[in-house]
Protein backbone atom coordinates (compact mmCIF):
# COMPACT_ATOMS: atom_id res chain seq x y z
CA UNK A 1 0.00 0.00 0.00
CA UNK A 2 1.50 3.34 -1.05
CA UNK A 3 1.87 6.17 1.43
CA UNK A 4 -0.12 9.36 0.82
CA UNK A 5 1.73 12.14 -0.97
CA UNK A 6 3.32 14.75 1.27
CA UNK A 7 2.42 18.42 1.02
CA UNK A 8 5.13 20.33 -0.83
CA UNK A 9 6.02 23.78 0.47
CA UNK A 10 7.61 26.61 -1.48
CA UNK A 11 9.74 28.02 1.31
CA UNK A 12 11.42 30.99 -0.36
CA UNK A 13 12.74 32.25 -3.67
CA UNK A 14 15.41 34.74 -4.68
CA UNK A 15 16.91 36.01 -7.89
CA UNK A 16 19.71 38.12 -9.19
CA UNK A 17 18.80 41.43 -10.75
CA UNK A 18 18.12 40.76 -14.43
CA UNK A 19 20.48 42.33 -16.95
CA UNK A 20 20.42 43.17 -20.63
CA UNK A 21 22.24 40.64 -22.77
CA UNK A 22 25.23 41.85 -24.74
CA UNK A 23 28.58 43.55 -24.34
CA UNK A 24 27.04 46.56 -22.55
CA UNK A 25 24.91 44.54 -20.14
CA UNK A 26 25.72 44.42 -16.44
CA UNK A 27 26.72 40.73 -16.62
CA UNK A 28 28.82 40.92 -19.79
CA UNK A 29 31.85 39.78 -17.79
CA UNK A 30 30.10 37.59 -15.23
CA UNK A 31 29.87 33.81 -15.55
CA UNK A 32 26.48 32.11 -15.64
CA UNK A 33 27.45 29.55 -13.01
CA UNK A 34 28.56 32.33 -10.67
CA UNK A 35 25.06 33.83 -10.90
CA UNK A 36 23.66 30.48 -9.75
CA UNK A 37 26.18 30.39 -6.90
CA UNK A 38 24.89 33.77 -5.72
CA UNK A 39 21.27 32.59 -5.43
CA UNK A 40 22.22 29.33 -3.70
CA UNK A 41 24.34 31.12 -1.13
CA UNK A 42 21.66 33.75 -0.58
CA UNK A 43 18.99 31.14 0.13
CA UNK A 44 21.24 29.56 2.76
CA UNK A 45 22.15 32.95 4.20
CA UNK A 46 18.48 33.85 4.58
CA UNK A 47 17.70 30.52 6.23
CA UNK A 48 20.43 29.66 8.74
CA UNK A 49 17.96 27.27 10.35
CA UNK A 50 18.54 24.92 7.39
CA UNK A 51 21.62 22.70 7.77
CA UNK A 52 23.23 22.52 4.32
CA UNK A 53 23.63 18.77 4.60
CA UNK A 54 19.82 18.42 4.77
CA UNK A 55 19.55 19.49 1.11
CA UNK A 56 18.76 16.35 -0.86
CA UNK A 57 19.23 17.64 -4.42
CA UNK A 58 19.90 20.74 -6.51
CA UNK A 59 18.07 21.11 -9.85
CA UNK A 60 19.20 23.99 -12.06
CA UNK A 61 17.85 24.69 -15.54
CA UNK A 62 19.50 26.30 -18.55
CA UNK A 63 18.22 26.37 -22.09
CA UNK A 64 21.62 26.52 -23.74
CA UNK A 65 23.64 23.94 -21.84
CA UNK A 66 27.14 24.75 -22.98
CA UNK A 67 30.17 26.59 -21.65
CA UNK A 68 29.53 28.11 -18.22
CA UNK A 69 25.92 26.86 -18.40
CA UNK A 70 26.96 23.28 -19.06
CA UNK A 71 28.68 20.49 -17.14
CA UNK A 72 25.60 19.44 -15.13
CA UNK A 73 25.22 22.91 -13.67
CA UNK A 74 23.09 21.81 -10.71
CA UNK A 75 26.00 19.78 -9.39
CA UNK A 76 28.83 22.15 -10.30
CA UNK A 77 27.04 25.22 -8.93
CA UNK A 78 26.31 23.35 -5.69
CA UNK A 79 30.01 22.59 -5.29
CA UNK A 80 31.00 26.15 -6.18
CA UNK A 81 28.48 27.47 -3.64
CA UNK A 82 30.15 25.45 -0.89
CA UNK A 83 27.43 22.89 -0.32
CA UNK A 84 28.67 19.60 1.15
CA UNK A 85 30.02 17.22 -1.48
CA UNK A 86 27.34 14.77 -0.37
CA UNK A 87 24.66 17.02 -1.95
CA UNK A 88 23.95 15.92 -5.55
CA UNK A 89 22.65 18.03 -8.40
CA UNK A 90 21.46 17.88 -11.97
CA UNK A 91 20.56 20.02 -14.99
CA UNK A 92 17.22 20.51 -16.72
CA UNK A 93 16.13 21.90 -20.08
CA UNK A 94 12.55 22.74 -20.97
CA UNK A 95 13.46 26.03 -22.62
CA UNK A 96 11.59 28.93 -20.98
CA UNK A 97 10.00 26.61 -18.41
CA UNK A 98 13.32 25.22 -17.21
CA UNK A 99 13.12 26.59 -13.66
CA UNK A 100 9.41 25.74 -13.52
CA UNK A 101 10.29 22.15 -14.43
CA UNK A 102 13.13 22.13 -11.90
CA UNK A 103 10.58 23.01 -9.22
CA UNK A 104 7.99 20.45 -10.33
CA UNK A 105 10.68 17.76 -10.63
CA UNK A 106 12.00 18.14 -7.11
CA UNK A 107 8.45 18.68 -5.82
CA UNK A 108 7.58 15.24 -7.14
CA UNK A 109 10.52 13.82 -5.24
CA UNK A 110 9.39 15.55 -2.06
CA UNK A 111 5.79 14.39 -2.45
CA UNK A 112 6.97 10.82 -3.07
CA UNK A 113 9.24 10.89 -0.03
CA UNK A 114 12.56 10.67 -1.87
CA UNK A 115 13.54 14.19 -0.74
CA UNK A 116 12.90 16.31 2.33
CA UNK A 117 14.53 19.53 1.09
CA UNK A 118 15.69 20.58 -2.36
CA UNK A 119 16.88 23.62 -4.27
CA UNK A 120 15.54 24.43 -7.74
CA UNK A 121 16.14 27.28 -10.13
CA UNK A 122 17.48 28.35 -13.46
CA UNK A 123 19.94 30.56 -15.25
CA UNK A 124 20.30 32.07 -18.67
CA UNK A 125 23.19 34.19 -19.87
CA UNK A 126 21.83 35.14 -23.26
CA UNK A 127 24.75 37.49 -23.80
CA UNK A 128 27.22 34.61 -23.70
CA UNK A 129 24.86 31.97 -25.05
CA UNK A 130 22.14 33.20 -27.42
CA UNK A 131 19.15 30.91 -27.71
CA UNK A 132 19.92 28.27 -30.32
CA UNK A 133 23.69 28.54 -30.01
CA UNK A 134 25.29 25.35 -31.30
CA UNK A 135 22.02 23.53 -31.96
CA UNK A 136 21.51 21.39 -35.05
CA UNK A 137 17.78 20.90 -35.70
CA UNK A 138 17.06 17.69 -37.53
CA UNK A 139 16.36 18.56 -41.21
CA UNK A 140 13.30 16.32 -41.10
CA UNK A 141 11.47 18.97 -39.11
CA UNK A 142 11.21 20.98 -42.31
CA UNK A 143 11.68 18.39 -45.05
CA UNK A 144 8.91 16.20 -43.63
CA UNK A 145 6.86 19.29 -42.79
CA UNK A 146 6.61 18.29 -39.13
CA UNK A 147 6.55 21.97 -38.16
CA UNK A 148 6.14 25.26 -39.94
CA UNK A 149 9.54 26.98 -40.52
CA UNK A 150 8.41 29.82 -38.27
CA UNK A 151 8.25 27.42 -35.30
CA UNK A 152 11.98 27.79 -34.70
CA UNK A 153 11.85 31.59 -34.30
CA UNK A 154 9.93 32.62 -31.20
CA UNK A 155 9.10 36.11 -32.47
CA UNK A 156 7.58 34.65 -35.60
CA UNK A 157 5.44 32.32 -33.50
CA UNK A 158 4.11 35.39 -31.71
CA UNK A 159 3.18 36.94 -35.05
CA UNK A 160 1.39 33.67 -35.85
CA UNK A 161 -0.69 34.03 -32.67
CA UNK A 162 -1.71 37.47 -33.89
CA UNK A 163 -2.81 35.88 -37.18
CA UNK A 164 -4.88 33.31 -35.34
CA UNK A 165 -6.53 35.88 -33.08
CA UNK A 166 -6.96 39.08 -35.12
CA UNK A 167 -8.89 40.70 -32.26
CA UNK A 168 -5.56 40.92 -30.44
CA UNK A 169 -4.23 44.02 -32.13
CA UNK A 170 -0.85 45.67 -31.84
CA UNK A 171 -2.53 48.53 -29.99
CA UNK A 172 -3.85 46.14 -27.34
CA UNK A 173 -0.40 44.61 -26.98
CA UNK A 174 1.26 48.00 -26.67
CA UNK A 175 -1.28 49.03 -24.03
CA UNK A 176 -0.56 45.85 -22.10
CA UNK A 177 3.18 46.56 -22.33
CA UNK A 178 2.76 50.11 -21.02
CA UNK A 179 0.72 48.74 -18.11
CA UNK A 180 3.43 46.15 -17.33
CA UNK A 181 6.07 48.89 -17.17
CA UNK A 182 3.85 51.09 -14.98
CA UNK A 183 2.93 48.29 -12.58
CA UNK A 184 6.53 47.17 -12.25
CA UNK A 185 7.75 50.71 -11.56
CA UNK A 186 5.04 51.18 -8.93
CA UNK A 187 5.96 47.84 -7.29
CA UNK A 188 9.62 48.85 -7.11
CA UNK A 189 8.68 52.15 -5.47
CA UNK A 190 6.49 50.28 -2.95
CA UNK A 191 9.34 47.85 -2.15
CA UNK A 192 7.22 44.96 -3.42
CA UNK A 193 9.93 44.24 -5.97
CA UNK A 194 13.43 44.37 -4.52
CA UNK A 195 13.63 42.36 -1.29
CA UNK A 196 14.01 39.13 -3.31
CA UNK A 197 16.99 40.47 -5.26
CA UNK A 198 20.53 39.27 -4.55
CA UNK A 199 23.20 41.95 -5.15
CA UNK A 200 25.87 40.78 -7.59
CA UNK A 201 29.37 42.22 -7.85
CA UNK A 202 30.20 42.89 -11.49
CA UNK A 203 33.36 43.92 -13.26
CA UNK A 204 33.91 45.98 -16.40
CA UNK A 205 37.38 45.83 -17.96
CA UNK A 206 37.56 49.62 -18.23
CA UNK A 207 35.22 50.91 -15.52
CA UNK A 208 36.22 48.46 -12.78
CA UNK A 209 33.96 46.90 -10.15
CA UNK A 210 30.32 47.70 -9.55
CA UNK A 211 27.35 46.20 -7.71
CA UNK A 212 24.17 45.18 -9.53
CA UNK A 213 21.25 45.83 -7.18
CA UNK A 214 18.31 46.42 -9.53
CA UNK A 215 16.96 45.15 -12.82
CA UNK A 216 18.48 46.69 -15.92
CA UNK A 217 15.70 46.16 -18.53
CA UNK A 218 12.76 48.24 -17.15
CA UNK A 219 11.78 51.33 -19.14
CA UNK A 220 9.69 53.46 -16.76
CA UNK A 221 7.80 56.18 -18.51
CA UNK A 222 7.04 54.04 -21.56
CA UNK A 223 4.06 55.43 -23.47
CA UNK A 224 1.83 54.27 -26.31
CA UNK A 225 3.44 56.95 -28.46
CA UNK A 226 6.96 55.71 -27.79
CA UNK A 227 5.95 52.14 -28.69
CA UNK A 228 3.98 53.03 -31.81
CA UNK A 229 6.99 53.65 -34.03
CA UNK A 230 9.13 50.65 -33.05
CA UNK A 231 10.29 48.27 -35.75
CA UNK A 232 8.61 44.90 -36.23
CA UNK A 233 11.70 42.70 -36.73
CA UNK A 234 9.92 39.40 -37.30
CA UNK A 235 7.64 40.50 -40.13
CA UNK A 236 7.26 43.61 -42.29
CA UNK A 237 4.34 45.64 -40.96
CA UNK A 238 4.00 43.11 -38.14
CA UNK A 239 2.76 43.57 -34.61
CA UNK A 240 5.52 42.19 -32.36
CA UNK A 241 8.15 44.75 -31.30
CA UNK A 242 10.87 45.11 -28.70
CA UNK A 243 8.37 47.16 -26.71
CA UNK A 244 5.60 44.57 -26.37
CA UNK A 245 7.84 41.56 -25.83
CA UNK A 246 10.45 40.56 -23.27
CA UNK A 247 14.04 41.33 -24.22
CA UNK A 248 17.21 39.27 -24.34
CA UNK A 249 18.39 39.00 -20.77
CA UNK A 250 20.84 37.50 -18.29
CA UNK A 251 19.98 36.34 -14.79
CA UNK A 252 19.46 33.49 -12.32
CA UNK A 253 16.79 32.39 -9.88
CA UNK A 254 16.65 29.93 -7.02
CA UNK A 255 13.97 28.47 -4.76
CA UNK A 256 13.97 26.41 -1.61
CA UNK A 257 11.34 23.66 -1.42
CA UNK A 258 10.59 21.17 1.33
CA UNK A 259 7.98 18.80 2.62
CA UNK A 260 5.72 20.92 4.79
CA UNK A 261 6.40 18.56 7.67
CA UNK A 262 10.15 19.06 7.25
CA UNK A 263 9.70 22.82 6.99
CA UNK A 264 7.84 22.82 10.31
CA UNK A 265 10.51 20.58 11.85
CA UNK A 266 13.34 22.92 10.81
CA UNK A 267 11.47 26.15 11.45
CA UNK A 268 11.40 27.13 7.77
CA UNK A 269 8.62 29.46 6.61
CA UNK A 270 5.98 28.21 4.19
CA UNK A 271 5.38 30.72 1.42
CA UNK A 272 3.07 28.56 -0.70
CA UNK A 273 1.71 25.03 -0.91
CA UNK A 274 1.82 23.16 -4.20
CA UNK A 275 -1.66 22.13 -5.38
CA UNK A 276 -0.87 20.69 -8.80
CA UNK A 277 0.78 21.28 -12.15
CA UNK A 278 0.55 20.29 -15.80
CA UNK A 279 2.48 20.68 -19.02
CA UNK A 280 0.82 20.47 -22.42
CA UNK A 281 1.89 20.51 -26.04
CA UNK A 282 0.49 22.69 -28.83
CA UNK A 283 1.41 23.37 -32.45
CA UNK A 284 5.01 24.64 -32.31
CA UNK A 285 4.26 27.53 -34.68
CA UNK A 286 1.80 29.02 -32.13
CA UNK A 287 3.68 28.10 -28.97
CA UNK A 288 2.27 31.21 -27.25
CA UNK A 289 -1.10 29.54 -26.74
CA UNK A 290 0.50 26.76 -24.67
CA UNK A 291 -0.61 28.12 -21.27
CA UNK A 292 -4.28 27.61 -22.20
CA UNK A 293 -4.34 23.78 -22.43
CA UNK A 294 -1.76 23.48 -19.64
CA UNK A 295 -4.03 25.51 -17.36
CA UNK A 296 -7.16 23.60 -18.34
CA UNK A 297 -5.34 20.35 -17.61
CA UNK A 298 -3.97 21.54 -14.26
CA UNK A 299 -7.34 22.89 -13.13
CA UNK A 300 -9.14 19.67 -14.08
CA UNK A 301 -6.64 17.53 -12.20
CA UNK A 302 -6.87 19.77 -9.12
CA UNK A 303 -10.67 19.81 -9.20
CA UNK A 304 -10.72 23.60 -9.58
CA UNK A 305 -12.03 26.11 -12.09
CA UNK A 306 -10.52 29.32 -13.38
CA UNK A 307 -12.92 31.19 -11.06
CA UNK A 308 -11.08 29.70 -8.07
CA UNK A 309 -7.83 31.44 -9.06
CA UNK A 310 -7.49 34.90 -7.57
CA UNK A 311 -3.87 35.72 -8.41
CA UNK A 312 -2.09 35.07 -11.70
CA UNK A 313 1.58 35.35 -12.56
CA UNK A 314 1.77 34.91 -16.34
CA UNK A 315 5.15 35.11 -18.02
CA UNK A 316 5.18 37.96 -20.50
CA UNK A 317 7.34 36.52 -23.25
CA UNK A 318 5.07 38.40 -25.64
CA UNK A 319 2.04 40.54 -24.85
CA UNK A 320 0.00 38.69 -27.49
CA UNK A 321 0.54 35.40 -25.66
CA UNK A 322 -0.78 36.82 -22.37
CA UNK A 323 -3.77 38.39 -24.08
CA UNK A 324 -4.61 35.11 -25.84
CA UNK A 325 -4.75 33.45 -22.41
CA UNK A 326 -6.88 36.19 -20.88
CA UNK A 327 -9.29 36.28 -23.80
CA UNK A 328 -9.72 32.51 -23.69
CA UNK A 329 -10.67 32.54 -20.01
CA UNK A 330 -12.73 35.75 -20.19
CA UNK A 331 -10.39 37.78 -17.99
CA UNK A 332 -10.02 41.53 -18.57
CA UNK A 333 -6.58 42.55 -19.75
CA UNK A 334 -6.29 45.17 -16.99
CA UNK A 335 -7.53 42.82 -14.24
CA UNK A 336 -5.48 43.54 -11.13
CA UNK A 337 -5.36 39.82 -10.30
CA UNK A 338 -3.02 39.40 -13.28
CA UNK A 339 0.63 40.44 -12.97
CA UNK A 340 -0.23 43.17 -10.49
CA UNK A 341 3.47 43.98 -10.04
CA UNK A 342 4.31 43.92 -13.72
CA UNK A 343 6.11 41.19 -15.57
CA UNK A 344 8.79 40.14 -18.00
CA UNK A 345 8.08 42.88 -20.54
CA UNK A 346 9.37 45.23 -17.85
CA UNK A 347 11.91 43.24 -15.83
CA UNK A 348 13.18 40.78 -18.44
CA UNK A 349 12.99 37.09 -19.28
CA UNK A 350 16.27 35.16 -18.93
CA UNK A 351 14.60 32.07 -20.42
CA UNK A 352 15.17 29.07 -18.11
CA UNK A 353 15.25 31.20 -14.96
CA UNK A 354 11.85 32.88 -15.27
CA UNK A 355 9.60 30.18 -13.79
CA UNK A 356 11.00 30.74 -10.30
CA UNK A 357 10.69 34.52 -10.70
CA UNK A 358 6.96 34.00 -11.24
CA UNK A 359 6.73 31.76 -8.17
CA UNK A 360 8.73 34.10 -5.96
CA UNK A 361 6.53 37.01 -6.99
CA UNK A 362 3.34 35.02 -6.35
CA UNK A 363 4.58 33.95 -2.92
CA UNK A 364 5.23 37.57 -1.99
CA UNK A 365 1.80 38.58 -3.29
CA UNK A 366 0.19 35.79 -1.22
CA UNK A 367 1.76 37.25 1.92
CA UNK A 368 -0.02 40.54 1.22
CA UNK A 369 -3.35 38.91 0.37
CA UNK A 370 -4.72 36.63 3.10
CA UNK A 371 -8.12 36.96 1.43
CA UNK A 372 -6.84 34.88 -1.50
CA UNK A 373 -6.65 31.09 -1.42
CA UNK A 374 -5.35 30.00 -4.85
CA UNK A 375 -2.87 31.45 -7.31
CA UNK A 376 -1.27 30.32 -10.52
CA UNK A 377 2.05 30.60 -12.35
CA UNK A 378 1.93 29.87 -16.08
CA UNK A 379 4.09 30.34 -19.15
CA UNK A 380 4.45 29.46 -22.81
CA UNK A 381 7.39 27.29 -23.86
CA UNK A 382 9.33 27.10 -27.11
CA UNK A 383 8.74 24.27 -29.58
CA UNK A 384 5.05 24.32 -28.72
CA UNK A 385 4.33 23.79 -25.02
CA UNK A 386 2.80 25.44 -21.99
CA UNK A 387 3.27 24.92 -18.25
CA UNK A 388 1.01 25.80 -15.31
CA UNK A 389 1.50 25.38 -11.57
CA UNK A 390 -1.33 25.98 -9.07
CA UNK A 391 -0.48 27.11 -5.55
CA UNK A 392 -2.38 27.57 -2.28
CA UNK A 393 -1.83 30.51 0.04
CA UNK A 394 -0.88 29.30 3.55
CA UNK A 395 -1.89 32.73 4.90
CA UNK A 396 -5.46 32.32 3.62
CA UNK A 397 -7.94 33.55 6.22
CA UNK A 398 -10.09 30.46 5.68
CA UNK A 399 -7.36 28.36 7.29
CA UNK A 400 -7.95 30.09 10.62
Amino acid sequence: MSAPARTVAFVDGVRTPFGKAGDKGIYANTRADDLVVKVIRELLRRHPELPAERIDDVAIAATTQTGDQGLTIGRTAALLAGLPKSVPGFAIDRMCAGAMTAVTSVAGGIAFGAYDVALAGGVEHMGRHPMGEGVDPNPRFLSDKLVDPSALVMGQTAENVHDRYPAITKERCDAFAVRSQERFADAVKADQIGPELVPVATRHPELGWDLATEDEPPRPGTTMESLAGLKTPFRPHGRVTAGNAAGLNDGATGALLAGEDTARELGLPVGMRLVGYSFAGVEPEVMGVGPVPATEKALARAGLSIADIDLFEINEAFAVQVLAFLDHFGIAEDDTRVNAWGGAIACGHPLASSGVRLMTQLSRRFAERPDVRYGMTTMCIGIGMGGTVIWENPHWEGNK
